[in-house]
């Protein structure tokens, strides 16, 4: 069952590019880094990133249900990764009111992202009911049995998240640069 209403799910996954420049801009505007926030937030940052590009690696977008790597322990290992490294850069920023804001777009905009991206899988693939009673929506747990396949780099490239990759070090030396 649905927690959003279709029509809500569909007007904010149009937003979710917008809204990400819109909080991009309020990271800048309100971040009040510190050295030793920095070293705190940047690592949890870095796991993200690292998890997102492990995702990436194993995607392939319409194609198979990923159920290899990260997706063998939650269904959505991309947005997890972008959780943790809004958490990340909130610690860094020394901001718990980004902090607030991350998660209540997230929990406003993305999680019915998520919910229209299961109904188009389980269209999809007449496996992703099994996967997904196996496999939880979003905080990971140990697989029963993980699925066989192994990252791939023309994956990671294809789904483009060496872009992420770039933000992520933009926004890590803008707050290193405001730290000092």
């Amino acid at each position: 069952m649905s927690r959003f209403p279709k029509a809500y799910a569909d007007r904010v996954a149009k937003l979710r590019v917008p809204t990400g420049f819109l909080l991009v801009a309020a990271f800048a505007y309100m971040a009040q880094p510190t050295l030793r926030t920095f070293f705190w937030g940047v690592p949890i940052a870095g796991i993200g990133l690292w998890l997102r590009g492990w995702a990436a690696g194993h995607l392939r977008k319409n194609q198979t249900l990923a159920q290899s790597g990260p997706y063998a322990y939650t269904r959505n290992p991309l947005y997890l990764g972008t959780l943790l490294v809004a958490l990340g850069l909130a610690v860094a920023a020394k901001r718990p009111a980004l902090a607030v804001l991350f998660s209540s777009v997230f929990y406003c905009v993305y999680l019915p992202v998520i919910e229209l991206e299961q109904q188009h899988l389980a269209k999809l693939f007449p496996d992703f009911a099994a996967y997904a009673a196996k496999v939880p929506m979003i905080f990971p747990k140990l697989p029963d049995n993980p699925q066989p396949g192994s990252f791939e780099w023309s994956v990671y490239r294809r789904n483009r998240e060496y872009q992420a990759l770039l933000g992520f070090l933009l926004g890590a030396a803008y707050l290193f640069w405001r730290a000092n």
